[in-house]
């Protein structure tokens, strides 16, 4: 198979996983959000800062590690193994013995037992991180799909079982652990991986001094990406934190899916052409194209329907939330960059440049914060909006000099994609204004309108992101056909 063959396999299997695994995610959200209250919710927010933490010590930028290197070995895996384990138990731990301090900062008895249960999760995750590695850098999303979609749905029926048992807040922890739980199961029953009794020191030695910049880099990212989360819990209210949550959560649908599924085949892919500077460049050029050209289409298509999707799908209780997803959409728009030129940095092994980023961009940010305790949580998403335009360029201009790919050219690429996109998320957002229609039908005809805008203005002016794009589903299609056949 041909690395474009295995660019587009990986893809189209990742964009399975992704959607149709956060699909059900997403689905399950409706449902609970329309059974429990904004309040529950903004319980489970307040606790996501130090499960995400836990998280990022667990992994410790091995699995990047493993998948940057060429030739891992099985004392590789176990090491790493042995290594996350480990430091799942720890952080386990910590998280149990510091529920109470936590529930005490945030005014909030139910945290104290909320975290000893839901810190689980961090130990259940640890024990299947490799195998999804050995899968990543197989480029094989075929079957972590099979095993997402398997664990989404088990775990949401368990959930909404729980949530219409009246588990209240418990039916949310319940998902999380199950998701965690059976993901974990399952790759252990279908990737058929098991870790050799053995520890070596020069393979951590080896790894961690890749990884560990990775560590602190993602470390600060997390911390960064969930603080808002903390702030808003701390000087508003647990329901306030519930209205963010929601939003945050259906601009994360689009936004980072896309970044998972572009993030996940594009650093095994382009980190096995890394000593061809021209190929690379190449290559990287045309999935930042692609990518953001469903980007920007997305993501401000979700800003001009807010309202009536937020309406139509979790209710009128829900409305606060709104306007914060309409200001996320511009946020998250932007995310897949950030993935991509960071990820150029780790193909070009420099993850000590990416954790001098990080610290930089997340300096730049604390104004930020101050802005929310002081100002409120609509001028804090507005310091996000800038913040995140700062990052990007500071991102882009690194990765861009590495492989003679500027700012200046990714800007040029990206426009004609952003225009077209702001074009029809105004046509769109004016014809709802326009209709006197129930959210479910202005809903429906604003989505129709926006895939027809996309579809014609594409077809008519034979917009080359566009035209690219379609030849590869179509030859994805047309292989699966064949595939078919062959059966």
């Amino acid at each position: 198979m041909t690395l474009k063959q295995k660019t587009i396999n990986g893809l189209f299997w990742s964009f399975i996983d992704s959607f149709a695994n956060q699909g059900v995610q997403f689905i399950v959200g409706i449902v609970l959000a329309r059974i429990l209250s904004p309040r529950e919710f903004g319980l489970i927010g307040m606790l996501t800062i130090f499960i995400a933490i836990s998280q990022s010590f667990v992994d410790s930028g091995f699995s990047n590690a493993l998948i940057r290197k060429k030739n891992c070995t099985q004392e590789d895996y176990s090491t790493v193994f042995y290594f996350n384990l480990l430091v799942g138990l720890v952080f386990y731990f910590l998280l149990f013995v510091s529920a109470g301090s936590i529930s005490n900062f945030f005014n909030e008895p139910q945290l104290n037992l909320l975290l000893k249960v839901l810190g689980i999760g961090v130990l259940l995750n640890a024990i299947g991180i490799i195998q999804r590695t050995i899968l990543t850098k197989e480029i094989n999303f075929k079957l972590q799909t099979r095993v997402s979609i398997v664990a989404s749905i088990g775990s949401g029926t368990i959930a909404i079982t729980m949530a219409l048992m009246d588990y209240g807040v418990w039916s949310l922890v319940g998902l999380t652990l199950a998701r965690f739980g059976l993901n974990t199961l399952f790759l252990w029953i279908w990737a058929k991986w098991k870790p050799l009794k053995v520890f070596s020191k020069e393979s951590f030695n080896e790894l961690f001094a890749f990884g560990s910049k990775l560590l602190i880099s993602g470390l600060i990212d997390t911390i960064y990406r969930n603080v808002y989360y903390l702030i808003i819990g701390k000087y508003f209210s647990a329901i306030e934190l519930g209205y963010y949550t929601r939003a945050n959560q259906f601009k994360a649908f689009p936004s980072q899916n896309l970044n998972s599924i572009i993030g996940r085949v594009s650093y095994p892919v382009l980190s096995s052409i890394q000593d061809d500077k021209e190929k690379l460049r190449l290559a990287y050029q045309k999935i930042i194209r692609t990518t953001m050209l469903v980007t920007f289409c997305l993501m401000l298509g979700m800003a001009a329907v807010a309202k009536p999707m937020i309406l139509t799908l979790i209710g009128e209780k829900w409305l606060p939330s709104v306007i914060y997803l309409q200001m996320l959409c511009f946020v998250g728009m932007f995310y897949p960059l950030h993935a991509l030129n960071l990820n150029m940095l780790q193909v070009q092994g420099r993850s000590d440049l990416f954790l001098r980023l990080e610290i930089i961009k997340k300096i730049l940010a604390i104004p930020t914060i101050i802005i929310g305790i002081f100002f409120g949580i609509k001028l804090m998403i507005a310091g996000m909006m800038v913040n995140t335009l700062i990052a990007y360029y500071l991102n882009s201009y690194w990765s861009g000099k590495m492989i003679g790919y500027s700012f200046g050219q990714q800007v040029k690429d990206i426009f004609p994609s952003l225009l077209l996109a702001l074009l029809m998320a105004a046509t769109v957002f004016i014809l709802g204004n326009f209709l006197e229609l129930a959210p479910i039908m202005k809903l429906f005809i604003q989505v129709l309108c926006g895939i027809v805008f996309i579809f014609a203005v594409g077809e008519l002016s034979r917009f080359n992101d566009y035209i690219y794009l379609k030849s590869l589903v179509f030859e994805k299609i047309s292989t699966f056909r064949k595939n078919e056949k062959v059966r």
